[in-house]
């Protein structure tokens, strides 16, 4: 692909590719963003949480090698680890890349793993953000699983946005919590063990409670914090007010 094609404002091309996929949806919608011109070299972002099975399963159908990028933190549940390989190999991914914090990284700045109770942000900057922002250096474009039904802060999230001078693709961000469900009954996906045990948002264990019939599926994560983010829709530690097409 020409590198010329990807030389226009991140906004601009967010604007042509929302009008180019317009009317898809599903395995569709994500080919096509995958194979746009103007979304360049793509990775999926995937913490293989509690309804990523969708998307993942939505890849696994149209491009099952593209790279996904799982950021393990070293304080995920052992859960979403097992989970992660068994989904990989029921879906046949085979671009799975596990990123960490670097080991130097960590005995400087979190020796005793505590830094998460003196300062979340920190931590996830630490432990998400940095790790990511290596990881993706190279690609044009990532894609999440992000939805607007998931907190407030997401209620206005287009399927493309621009964000520190890559694109973000968000091809779930329509869906409803019922085609989630219906997706992941139709094609029998395994569930994140967790969502049983009332985790319908899953993170880091020291961070993430169970949420109790008729709260925000996010409420559990940093309960009592004034912050619903990790830190990976973030830039510089900071969040990207994204500019929607």
């Amino acid at each position: 692909m020409p590198r010329d094609a990807l030389s226009s404002a991140p906004a601009d091309r967010a604007s042509r590719i929302i009008r180019d996929i317009d009317g898809l949806r599903g395995p569709e919608r994500l080919k096509a963003l995958l194979t746009h011109p103007l979304t360049g070299k793509v990775a999926l972002v995937s913490s293989f949480g509690a309804d990523s099975v969708v998307l993942l399963h939505h890849l696994s159908q149209v491009a099952p090698a593209t790279p996904v990028l799982f950021i393990d933190t070293q304080m995920l549940f052992p859960e979403t680890l097992d989970y992660q390989r068994e989904v990989a190999e029921k879906l046949g991914l085979t671009g799975i890349r596990v990123i960490r914090a670097r080991a130097m990284h960590l005995a400087q700045e979190d020796p005793a793993n505590t830094l998460h109770l003196r300062d979340t942000d920190a931590c996830c900057d630490l432990r998400k953000t940095v790790p990511l922002e290596r990881a993706l250096s190279g690609f044009d474009s990532w894609i999440t699983g992000r939805k607007r039904f998931q907190n407030g802060s997401r209620a206005t999230l287009p399927i493309v946005e621009e964000a520190g001078g890559r694109l973000k693709l968000n091809p779930l961000a329509d869906w409803t919590p019922s085609e989630i469900a219906d997706h992941m009954r139709a094609h029998r996906l395994p569930r994140h063990p967790l969502v049983d045990k009332g985790y319908p948002s899953i993170g880091c264990a020291p961070c993430t409670s169970p949420v109790a019939e008729g709260e925000d599926p996010r409420a559990g994560r940093w309960r009592g914090e004034d912050k619903d983010e990790c830190g990976i829709h973030f830039v510089d530690g900071k969040l990207v007010r994204t500019r929607a097409a």
